[in-house]
């Protein structure tokens, strides 16, 4: 909501600026400065990504334009599932434990929470960490420095699109010149003709570098930028799954070692003490949208 929010008075203002200084919306209205940057961009953005990058990148400006990402019931649901797999892992014998992370559809712990099962890359991560923990052959460091690599790949991984879309806001401003380099050659064809046609050839030659320096650094830059955003946020709950666990498997109780992950949770978004202590010992439970 606030990407929309942000453009809408970006282009008000730009344009309300504009007619304020006696220039004319009609100049402006260039299609083909347009379709020759934005064909470009787009050309050059599918010459330079792989198919999988394309496509996320879709979804990626879809998140960025929702303002999705994890929020305060989403870290509930992980403490939760975490806490009783390790209560699991304590009262249990290890082919119970092993029944539930084999198998997280059939499992009553999983199905608690349908939207870490429905996210299968957050439920194997668990799922693999736990498997390792139950084994019982690695050490706690090891572990750790396991997950920070996987953690540092997903990230890695996660990031891609931010990238792909960066390269774009960074190409623009060329592209906007080349549409404009390529009005004015049509202008100077043109040459015999009228001050008032050549006039108006020159500005919509110019249309192109305003075109191109715009796209760039008024939306295509600070989408790349709230790509980067969001995605770090989604990577925060795998942190918070590192240091539950890792502090379990170093001695901590169930209790202590979900206080561990709660602190890694930024500030406005980190549930209190008691409301963890109710959703690890009541199962899942609903915050009131503040």
């Amino acid at each position: 909501m606030t990407v929309i929010v942000g453009l809408i008075v970006t282009v008000v203002c730009l344009l309300g600026g504009y007619m304020a200084m006696g220039g004319h919306l009609y100049v402006l209205a260039q299609p083909w400065e347009f379709v020759i940057i934005g064909g470009s961009a787009l050309g050059t953005f599918i010459v330079a990504n792989p198919m999988p990058t394309i496509k996320d990148s879709g979804k990626a400006i879809i998140e960025a334009f929702k303002g999705a990402g994890p929020k305060q019931q989403d870290y509930l649901d992980v403490l939760g599932l975490l806490y009783a797999l390790m209560r699991e892992v304590r009262s249990k014998t290890r082919t119970e434990v092993e029944a539930h992370i084999d198998d997280p559809a059939n499992s009553s712990i999983f199905q608690a929470y349908p939207k870490i099962l429905a996210n299968k890359e957050l439920q194997h991560f668990i799922s693999d960490y736990v498997r390792i923990m139950i084994l019982g052959n690695a050490r706690p460091h090891e572990i750790e420095a396991l997950m920070e690599e996987e953690i540092h790949t997903i990230a890695r991984e996660r990031l891609k699109p931010h990238h792909a879309v960066q390269a774009v806001a960074d190409g623009l401003p060329a592209l906007g010149i080349v549409a404009a380099v390529l009005g004015v050659i049509k202008a100077m064809g043109a040459l015999d003709q009228s001050p008032e046609v050549l006039g108006h050839l020159i500005g919509a030659a110019l249309v192109g570098t305003f075109a191109g320096i715009f796209l760039s650094y008024g939306l295509a830059g600070p989408i790349a930028a709230k790509i980067k955003i969001q995605r770090e946020k989604q990577n925060r709950v795998y942190i918070v799954v590192k240091q539950t666990l890792i502090a379990f498997m170093s001695g901590a109780t169930p209790q202590i070692a979900l206080e561990y992950g709660r602190k890694t949770i930024s500030s406005r978004d980190r549930p209190s003490i008691d409301l963890v202590e109710e959703k690890a010992m009541t199962g899942p439970v609903k915050v009131a949208a503040e």
